[in-house]
């Protein structure tokens, strides 16, 4: 691996957790990947055909790193979510739970969701009432979301898409950083980019820059 900016030594995992620790707490980071050509899924629908050995690698560091992960529940259906390790919260606006997340450990899986979501009940009872985050009447509250988060203790929140969900916190405002990773792959097709939903400008700064086997994995500091 070559740093191309950044501190730490990349060539190991304790010099990788070095350059993907927070600078401080709380802290929202969003990690992403896509093709050289922008596709974040493959011809399936899913990241895995995009990804590779190496991003996967640091996918797992910053999960360990990570307090709570969020994503949104049509990702996590689609490339079959399990509570393993670090608790995760849904985000679904119809308040359900995915097939594969339900009977976990309390408190592996938690629910942020609206007021007026027909699948309010039904989740308290899966998962529990505490662990079900009512923030919003019909839009989920994001920055609402962060502060129960913060206040539960869990400050340092990653967000793994979809594209849909990054494009709502980035519109909110409540991202700090992007962990991007670009394989060298050309996927052409229709695939989705990392961020989708209505136009934003939100600029960004580079915090570091590996390069292993043509794979480039950026950390990009989000302007507030």
């Amino acid at each position: 691996m070559i740093l191309m900016h950044g501190d730490g030594d990349p060539t190991t995992r304790e010099g990788l957790r070095a350059i993907y620790t927070p600078p401080r707490l709380p802290w929202l980071r969003a990690n992403m990947v896509s093709s050289l050509d922008g596709a974040a899924t493959g011809s399936d629908g899913l990241s895995g055909t995009v990804n590779n050995a190496v991003d996967v690698d640091v996918f797992h560091i910053l999960r360990d790193l990570a307090d709570v992960v969020l994503v949104g529940a049509g990702t996590a259906v689609a490339e079959t979510y399990s509570a393993k390790g670090t608790p995760i919260v849904i985000v679904s606006r119809r308040g359900r739970v995915p097939d594969d997340l339900r009977g976990c450990e309390p408190g592996a899986v938690r629910l942020a969701t609206v007021a007026e979501a027909p699948g309010l009940a039904a989740a308290r009872d899966e998962i529990g009432e505490q662990n079900v985050y009512v923030v919003g009447d019909s839009e989920v509250d994001l920055p609402a979301l962060m502060k129960e988060l913060h206040d539960e203790g869990m400050r340092h929140v990653l967000c793994e898409g979809g594209p849909s969900l990054l494009g709502s916190l980035l519109e909110a405002g409540v991202v700090d950083e992007l962990c991007h990773t670009i394989t060298p792959k050309l996927l052409a097709g229709d695939g989705r980019r990392i961020v989708t939903g209505p136009p934003i400008d939100v600029p960004v700064s580079l915090a570091s820059l590996i390069e292993h086997d043509g794979t480039l994995l950026g950390r990009w500091l989000v302007s507030t």
